[in-house]
């Protein structure tokens, strides 16, 4: 089914393949995929079909990661379209040019770009089964109310299910004007719920993209050079193709792929290929030189991300200089489920099977190596195993994809644990060096920072979280550097923030420190004029009850984070034994505008903290002449169940429009920890992950 619609007449309606009122409506690309690619502005990109069976599903053109966008997306809709909420179903659609330019999600942007227009389709798509059935009773729509499925007669009482609507509310024109609800009136948005998602992860009938089996599907894997920009310079498939199960032995873009009978197989005849590769330029680059070449740029200014007054001057003349410099690792995103893909490519037609963030970015590379046109590939999305940013890049899919057409046959191609921990497209490792200026009374009065590292998406997301700074310095000055080895960077949960929250809230407390100021204090000073946030900073020192005494050798620690339209303030109590770090508890405090589900909200707030606590007490990819060292998770670890602390949550009420919550969390917990190990040793760490050497 093909349904023309355009923003010009912004909701139009019509009677879906198996009946009833099909609506569409239009949400804005905000997100990082679409900034190099405007969206149509004649494409409206998600749809609601309200069925004769009484059934209300939503087509949903964003992404589900774990982060619970199925229940937070489905809230808004049966909020505002009064319908029952055991009866909302989801689908994920195909990549198509009614559902926009760019499918998918980063940033945290799936709350925050479908409040208003989903609110709106709902609420629209309400009037018109009112008035339906009022022209079915033959009243004044004004008689007619709709809640629970139902439109209701207050004269009579009589009722009539949306399901028996239906067909006679799509052949009405769309309506204009439509009031959306009061808050005060929300019934569901706003309240706890328990996610949909979880009942078909539970008993296995959730299709994930590593479920998906079609007829005559073969299995693939693919050898890699070890370097990064490395190519095949040869090789020999004898041994591979000997291997029982082997079918075929491929060269393609990326590296040699291995076609079995199954996985095992494909996996056994890539240990068989003899491959001499090309490494390239990459191969000269390690660990130690990269560090040093970061260390070396910051030496000098570099390209100006902000100013504010006459830093340098400032920190002339200040009473008080401080300086210090921070670094952090490259980091894998290593979900749970490997990175796989299945495709089917025959000479009219493509089909695309995945886990994948970007939808739209898995049709273009699928369009591009067939040479089909956009109509002629369907991108069948699934639930991924976590994604963390990971799964925004196409670069598996065109693997699957070039595979299946060399070899005409349907493929899965999965990517082993190695595969996913060698071959990624990492968060950046970064070098901050800072300098701040403190007056006689010990407040800062100026604040300098050069950052290196390599760059993605500008030089702002390698200073996000820095040259944003909330706090009310008189004297600011940011600059960047973009030093590149040639490691391939991409999206990591939180993007800059992950790392330049840690670099900035560790330094804030240094230049507390060095000005005899209590850690809270000096941060409640500098948020004066920004009532907002230091409302945030105010609720989590009372739920931590900062002024209490600790048990002796712990300390707190405490960090602030703006990103994502969501304020979070972190309080960490932690302790250090014979160079273990233990964290005990965590209280996070969070405005993320209005909540559609504060259980979601929680559960994300949790999940980042973990996420970024591995980081900061495990994570870092090392680089051996231009190769990752690091192979599976004896060398990659991950919070343990015993090392996780208590962490509580606690929600600022709030009229806002809604902010990101799937990665609030994760760049305050390193600072925070850090802190608190300051607070516990008197040791300053100024590098992740925290190493025993560093605290003693």
């Amino acid at each position: 089914m093909s349904v023309q619609l355009n923003r010009r007449n912004f909701l139009r309606s019509t009677a879906a393949a198996a009946g009833g009122l099909l609506v569409g409506f239009y949400i804005p690309e905000r997100s990082r995929l679409a900034a190099d690619t405007p969206a149509p502005d004649s494409k409206l990109n998600a749809f609601v079909h309200v069925g004769t069976d009484d059934h209300v599903t939503l087509f949903i053109h964003k992404a589900e990661m774990g982060q619970g966008t199925v229940t937070s997306l489905s809230m808004l809709l049966a909020e505002e379209l009064e319908c029952d909420w055991k009866k909302i179903r989801t689908e994920f659609p195909g990549v198509n040019r009614e559902f926009g330019g760019n499918q998918g999600v980063v940033g945290s942007q799936s709350i925050r770009s479908s409040w208003q227009p989903l609110r709106q389709a709902g609420a629209n798509a309400r009037e018109m089964l009112v008035q339906a059935a009022a022209q079915k009773w033959g009243v004044d729509k004004a008689q007619c109310r709709a809640e629970n499925n139902t439109v209701i007669n207050a004269a009579t009482n009589a009722r009539l299910s949306y399901g028996s609507l239906a067909e006679a509310a799509s052949k009405l024109p769309g309506p204009t004007g439509v009031t959306l609800k009061d808050p005060a009136q929300f019934r569901i948005v706003g309240k706890p719920m328990k996610r949909l998602d979880t009942p078909s992860k539970v008993d296995g009938s959730a299709s994930f993209g590593i479920d998906v089996r079609l007829p005559n599907m073969l299995y693939a894997v693919v050898a890699r050079c070890p370097v990064f920009g490395g190519k095949v310079a040869s090789f020999d498939a004898t041994k591979a193709k000997a291997v029982p199960g082997v079918k075929s032995v491929v060269q393609i873009p990326n590296g040699v792929a291995v076609v079995a009978d199954n996985t095992w197989s494909a996996m056994q005849g890539r240990r068989g290929l003899d491959i001499k590769w090309d490494e390239g330029k990459t191969a000269a680059f390690s660990t130690p030189g990269i560090s040093q070449s970061f260390a070396d740029a910051t030496l000098q200014p570099g390209q100006p991300q902000r100013q504010v007054g006459d830093a340098p001057a400032a920190l002339a003349s200040a009473a008080k200089r401080i300086d210090a410099t921070y670094e952090v690792p490259f980091l894998a995103h290593a979900p749970m489920e490997p990175l796989n893909c299945v495709a089917d490519v025959r000479s009219d037609r493509c089909d695309v099977y995945a886990s994948t963030q970007g939808q739209s970015a898995a049709r273009n590379e699928a369009v591009r190596i067939t040479g089909l046109k956009p109509d002629g590939v369907e991108v069948h999305s699934k639930y991924m195993g976590g994604g963390f940013g990971r799964r925004a890049r196409a670069d598996y899919i065109g693997e699957a994809v070039e595979v299946s057409k060399a070899i005409g046959a349907p493929v899965k191609l999965t990517w082993s644990r190695e595969d996913d921990l060698q071959q990624d497209w990492y968060r950046p490792a970064s070098l901050t060096r800072f300098g701040a200026g403190l007056d006689a009374g010990g407040w800062p009065v100026a604040f300098t920072s050069q950052t290196a590292c390599p760059y993605f998406g500008g030089p702002r997301t390698a200073v996000e979280g820095i040259a944003d700074t909330p706090y009310a310095i008189p004297n600011i000055l940011v600059g960047s550097h973009n030093v590149d080895p040639g490691i391939p960077v991409s999206y990591w949960r939180s993007v800059g923030y992950s790392q330049n929250t840690f670099f900035h809230e560790s330094f804030i407390d240094e230049i507390a420190a060095a000005g005899g100021k209590d850690p809270l204090e000096l941060r409640r000073r500098l948020l004066a004029n920004t009532p907002r946030l230091k409302a945030v900073l105010e609720l989590a020192a009372e739920k931590f009850d900062w002024g209490r005494t600790l048990p002796a050798g712990h300390g707190k620690g405490i960090s602030i984070a703006n990103n994502i339209g969501s304020n979070t303030v972190q309080i960490a109590e932690v302790s250090v034994n014979k160079g273990k770090v233990t964290v005990h508890r965590v209280v996070c405090a969070v405005d993320c505008g209005h909540v559609v589900n504060p259980a979601g909200v929680e559960q994300q707030i949790q999940s980042g903290i973990v996420f970024g606590l591995s980081a900061a007490l495990k994570g870092g990819i090392t680089i051996d002449r231009g190769r990752v060292v690091q192979t599976n998770f004896h060398q990659y670890d991950v919070l343990r169940i015993d090392e996780m602390p208590k962490v509580e949550v606690h929600i600022v009420p709030s009229t806002a429009a809604p902010g990101g919550i799937g990665e609030a969390s994760p760049p305050g917990i390193a600072p925070a920890v850090c802190n608190a190990i300051f607070a516990a040793t008197g040791k300053r760490i100024r590098r992740l992950p925290i190493r025993p050497e560093d605290l003693v």
